[in-house]
């Protein structure tokens, strides 16, 4: 098989079910069941946040793998109980319990699981090792892939870049006002959180930064390391080679945010078509 000279690159937002979105994203008068089903035609990927607050169903995740286009894909954010705790190493049995809880219904639509911290949480070198030991490669023949997305400035340590990058997980690039920006590159596909956008802006950013997100969306996506962004060991380059994109636009507000995800479609030629 030949091997690709690029990643897939995907732009989405947060969620589906967002009231304000109706007469702006959603057409007005859509039935709310028929969301998912409009949003998953206009954009090419969706995180899922529901899943941090509470348990769904194999059920639930099944529904929802059968409402989207083939080529589409959900990401995930994995449960609160499992991040959320003072000894990250004790956190095996809520990962268990979430990643049993249907998952593997999404099969070819699942994503990057979003393992996601709180702005509290230093880092500590044992504990977090510990706790990506838990994190396995697979669930019911479905592989999985992790993202980490770290919220405080301790973890901007070579130490952190070189357990992520030994365990194969992603770590979050944010675009945010207060949490650190880490852009090394740890996996075989980034995961970008784009949290500075104002819906005062038609496409949640201005045109210059879209171009420049788009932009680093294109280096990553043929295996570079886009240089406006901060690397943190800077002395143990990552390998070249093509890695899958998530973008995601997620703003307070975020009224805009569907948009702005468009826009960065439009500019690298991914957009999809509402049918």
């Amino acid at each position: 098989m030949a091997q690709r000279s690029l990643g897939v690159i995907r732009t989405g937002i947060g969620g589906w079910t967002f009231e304000p979105w109706r007469g702006v994203f959603f057409p007005e008068g859509l039935a709310h069941a028929k969301e998912l089903h409009y949003a998953s035609r206009a954009l090419t990927t969706i995180e899922v946040n529901g899943t941090y607050y509470r348990t769904q169903t194999p059920a639930t995740f099944a529904k929802w793998a059968a409402d989207v286009p083939d080529g589409f894909v959900f990401t995930v954010k994995a449960s609160r109980f499992s991040t959320n705790r003072r000894v990250l190493a004790e956190a095996g049995e809520s990962i268990d319990r979430f990643l049993k809880s249907g998952l593997a219904e999404l099969g070819d639509k699942l994503g990057p699981i979003l393992w996601q911290f709180a702005p509290t949480k230093k880092f500590d070198a044992t504990d977090f090792a510990a706790f990506l030991e838990l994190l396995p490669k697979s669930q019911a023949g479905v592989a999985l892939r992790h993202a980490l997305e770290v919220r405080h400035d301790t973890f901007r340590t070579p130490e952190f870049i070189a357990l992520a990058r030994r365990h194969k997980c992603a770590i979050v690039f944010a675009d945010h006002a207060k949490y650190p920006a880490i852009a090394d590159l740890t996996s075989d596909f980034v995961y970008a959180r784009l949290q500075t956008g104002e819906d005062s802006i038609k496409t949640a950013y201005p045109p210059k930064a879209l171009d420049r997100f788009a932009d680093c969306a294109r280096t990553w996506a043929a295996g570079g390391a886009p240089e406006s962004l901060p690397i943190i060991d800077s002395a143990h380059p990552a390998p070249k080679q093509p890695r899958d994109v998530f973008m995601f636009i997620i703003h307070d507000g975020k009224v805009r945010a569907p948009a702005g995800a468009q826009a960065l479609a439009d500019r690298l030629g991914i957009g999809p078509t509402v049918d």
